[in-house]
């Protein structure tokens, strides 16, 4: 089996961002902690004191270790006193994409998260796995696509660009040259929400 990825999302104060963000990289540095760290994120654009940590796991054991000592401490991400609301979703990637690389520091991020319709995820893979190559200008650009193993039919895509105005270039040009999106895809998208978000360095 592939690797495992969780999206963890923490809701803070809005001026306590560098606090949380510096008590959540603590936490996942531990030495009972499990998975690595590919990026921890503040939301720019979209709902705003929001920390959005992204980690790879070798496997659902390691992945659901982790996820206990998050739920058993009284402290979780060692930010218990700052946070107002804590979520963790678990994904598999795409079995075509190649596992995520770490987050660049001198990037802009959007995380896309499409829910789908039910049975909707077969033709989303399918059409993704055509439009990879055609499109790749703007899809080496992909962090990773990975759909949820828990909750409602979705998936989720982490995009990084060098700015917005690079995103939205290359989104009109693969537009325009009729390679995106995939065939299939936004037929089975019920809802479709967008973030932005700047990387953590510290």
């Amino acid at each position: 089996m592939r690797e495992l990825y969780e999206l963890t999302t923490l809701a803070f104060p809005l001026l306590s961002a560098s606090e949380v963000a510096k008590a959540a990289r603590g936490w996942v540095s531990m030495p009972d902690a499990a998975g690595t760290l590919l990026g921890c994120w503040r939301t720019e654009v979209g709902p705003l004191g929001r920390m959005l940590i992204m980690r790879r796991f070798d496997d659902a054991g390691a992945l659901q270790r982790e996820r206990h000592r998050a739920l058993s401490s009284a402290n979780p991400f060692n930010a218990g006193g700052m946070i107002t609301a804590l979520e963790m979703d678990s994904y598999s990637p795409f079995p075509f994409l190649p596992p995520a690389r770490a987050a660049a520091h001198d990037a802009v991020y959007e995380f896309r998260t499409y829910k789908l319709k039910p049975g909707g995820l077969p033709p989303t893979l399918a059409g993704w796995e055509a439009a990879i190559a055609p499109a790749r200008d703007y899809t080496a650009h992909l962090m990773i696509n990975m759909y949820a193993l828990d909750g409602p039919p979705r998936i989720t895509h982490v995009w990084g660009f060098d700015s917005l105005a690079q995103r939205a270039a290359l989104r009109t040009a693969a537009y325009s040259a009729g390679i995106w999106p995939p065939k299939g895809g936004p037929e089975n998208i019920l809802e479709a929400i967008s973030v932005i978000a700047l990387p953590e360095s510290k």
